[in-house]
């Protein structure tokens, strides 16, 4: 028997020039859903069906691209859940975020928790699926895999440790087909009300020290540099000295 395997996808972005591309995880999603059903594979999007940039997952050798058609701002979460639910969806596979648009990460957990699906996050690769259930394995930090054993249906978030995707290929992408579907439209009203501004440069990492003893770090993160402007003061008076040290104190911010 046949296991219906769904891989959603979104447009993403590339994160230097912005322009539109396949999302990175989306794509792997892709890629395992081809190594599981094959040509049996359906793929879906929500959003609108002329972006030229659903051409490059058809271009992974997919025969067909299903899109709910919607326009920006609408809410695509009843529509999926409506679509999966109707077409009997059995593993449904999904990057873990949108690399545009709100971005929050929750789409997975909301779409699992209205179909009343087990969802596995960070998925890496489905070892097997006999008798209604799967075993699959979970990416953890550090390389680390973690077995899984899940009854069907169930939702998966594809974790950047799963297959890499195969490249896009022109002709496939052109000879694709992608089909529309009206769906009804539901309008987001959190995220259209919400007011979205560039993301603020985020701070300087620290630079991590590596020392074998707690000592050795305290010495490190002490430490001044060296090479700077450094004064040696010899033959001083205590007060040339103290005023020296106040000065030095003042220039590093520690007394204001």
């Amino acid at each position: 028997m046949t296991t219906n395997v769904i891989s959603l996808v979104s447009i993403g972005a590339h994160p230097t020039s912005g322009r539109p591309r396949r999302a990175e995880q989306d794509a792997r999603a892709v890629e395992l859903g081809l190594q599981l059903a094959g040509d049996n594979l359906q793929v879906l999007h929500a959003g609108d069906i002329a972006e030229p940039t659903l051409r490059a997952y058809l271009g992974m050798g997919l025969p067909q691209l299903h899109v709910l058609e919607q326009p920006a701002g609408a809410d695509a979460l009843p529509v999926l859940s409506d679509y999966l639910r109707d077409a009997g969806a059995q593993v449904v596979l999904t990057g873990s975020q949108a690399e545009t648009g709100e971005g929050s990460g929750m789409l997975p957990f909301l779409l699992a928790e209205q179909l009343g699906w087990p969802l596995i996050v960070g998925l890496a690769q489905v070892e097997s699926i006999d008798g209604g259930v799967a075993h699959v394995l979970q990416a953890l930090p550090r390389g680390q895999r973690r077995r899984l054993k899940v009854r069907l249906p169930f939702l998966a978030t594809v974790d950047n440790a799963a297959p890499k995707p195969r490249q896009s290929a022109y002709g496939p992408a052109q000879r694709g087909v992608l089909e529309a579907h009206e769906v009804e439209v539901v309008e987001d009203e959190l995220f259209t009300g919400a007011l979205l501004q560039p993301a603020k440069p985020r701070p300087k990492r620290l630079k991590v020290i590596k020392a074998k003893s707690g000592a050795d770090r305290m010495k490190a993160a002490t430490a001044k540099a060296s090479g700077g402007g450094g004064q040696v003061l010899k033959g001083v008076s205590p007060e040339e000295g103290a005023q020296a040290i106040l000065k030095l104190l003042i220039e590093e911010g520690v007394v204001r």
